[in-house]
């Protein structure tokens, strides 16, 4: 048990200080998203001229921040959970059966981080958004199209975090039926939405 939580514990840590940041960067996604639509709903209902960008501009900042928040939500319990079953068994076998259903969201995962990074990288990548451009000169009169691969990232980065935060959870579920849940460190605000 000591290998294990020689392994669970700087996971824990860099999972802990990562998801920090990236909930910091995504409730800046929500913000840009709620700006863009709030921008989109002005120019379109009051001056009845709908703008080309808006909507691509808050889908971006909706997939982001949805990268970015789902590993912490995973993390602290916060996805949705049918917690009876393993609630009316014995301990040791609904913690049990809460590991093997760790493990298929292990290969589940496993298989979402090769579909995100070909995403990224592969035909539709290679393609830019329809209507979101970056200026590149402080004239604003050079623009540069936001390549696709930078919105379908948030897809591959959200998942690799997915994966480690799965990982750690294991590692945690091993320690725990293994009787050293008491020495594991803890995890903070899981107690947010009801988890424990």
């Amino acid at each position: 048990m000591g290998g294990l939580l020689a392994l669970v514990t700087p996971l824990s840590l860099v999972n802990a200080a990562v998801l920090k940041v990236g909930r910091g960067v995504g409730c800046v996604a929500v913000a840009f998203m709620v700006a863009a639509i709030l921008i989109q709903v002005f120019f379109r209902y009051i001056l009845n001229n709908a703008l080309p960008w808006p909507d691509e501009a808050a889908r971006f900042g909706m997939l982001w921040m949805t990268g970015l928040m789902a590993p912490t939500a995973f993390r602290r319990g916060g996805f949705v959970a049918i917690e009876t079953i393993p609630d009316m068994l014995p301990s040791r076998v609904g913690d049990t059966l809460s590991l093997f259903l760790l493990t298929i969201s292990l290969a589940v995962l496993s298989l979402a981080v090769v579909l995100g990074y070909s995403e990224v990288t592969g035909f539709g990548g290679r393609f830019a958004t329809a209507s979101l451009y970056l200026p590149t000169s402080f004239g604003f009169d050079e623009w540069f199209r936001i390549p696709r691969s930078w919105m379908m990232a948030s897809l591959f980065v959200g998942v690799v975090l997915l994966l480690s935060v799965n990982v750690e959870l294991i590692l945690r579920s091993l320690v725990g039926l293994w009787g050293g849940r008491d020495r594991l460190p803890s995890i903070t605000g899981a107690d947010i939405g009801g988890a424990e």
